[in-house]
């Protein structure tokens, strides 16, 4: 592409993050991580993290963060999606950055909503083996933690545990996606290759809450 302004789908977790890393070494300029906010819980959709949190790893990155609150209904998110992206996109910018590693509804979606508004899709994790994506993610000096975990398949002490490649082995013996792709569990990046200093938690709790599944949550109290 001859202009290599991106902005970046942002989660705080390790695919986005490292997706966001990938396209930076692959020549793209990321002019703004973009960050969902449920409108309901005031949080990061499906990662549970405060919008302070997000807002630090941003400060922490160097990139502006443009944060936009949106509705669970998927119509009304599809059309809040499009209008944030549009809203980017008339300064200069074309692609947009996902951490989408094998879920064919994800990259079916981003497809058509991407040639809806017409900025160009990409996907550096897309159908790399997930063993490869989280050893990547640990040997380029990235630190995560589980800030959410499905009760049907993780007990409380699973969250606040750091990503390891130790993950590989103990989440396959358990038919569990190593990375989490199937909504299993969700991270915070807490430091890495693009963070000036690491985010430190100093307090923290277990909260078990209910939807559609249940799921423990970290409940960040305390941190810098």
């Amino acid at each position: 592409m001859d202009n290599l302004n991106a902005i970046s789908s942002w989660s705080g977790g390790k695919d986005s993050c490292l997706a966001c890393y990938k396209a930076m070494q692959e020549g793209f300029k990321i002019k703004y991580l973009l960050n969902f906010i449920s409108r309901e819980y005031k949080r990061c959709c499906f990662h549970g993290v405060e919008a302070a949190l997000i807002k630090l790893q941003s400060e922490l990155i160097g990139i502006p963060l443009i944060q936009k609150e949106v509705t669970s209904d998927m119509q009304k998110y599809e059309d809040e999606f499009k209008s944030a992206v549009c809203q980017l996109k008339g300064k200069d910018i074309k692609a947009m950055v996902f951490g989408d590693i094998y879920l064919l509804e994800h990259e079916i979606w981003i497809e058509r909503v991407c040639r809806d508004i017409g900025i160009f899709p990409v996907e550096p994790l897309w159908n790399k083996p997930v063993s490869e994506i989280l050893t990547e993610f640990v040997d380029a000096g990235f630190k995560s933690i589980v800030v959410s975990a499905r009760a049907d398949k993780f007990d409380k002490d699973f969250v606040g545990r750091e990503v390891t490649k130790g993950f590989i082995e103990e989440l396959s013996s358990r038919n569990i996606c190593p990375c989490g792709e199937n909504g299993e569990f969700h991270t915070l990046v807490i430091d890495g290759p693009i963070f000036k200093r690491p985010i430190r938690i100093m307090e923290s709790a277990s909260v078990l809450k209910e939807g559609f599944w249940k799921y423990w949550f970290l409940d960040i109290r305390k941190y810098n």
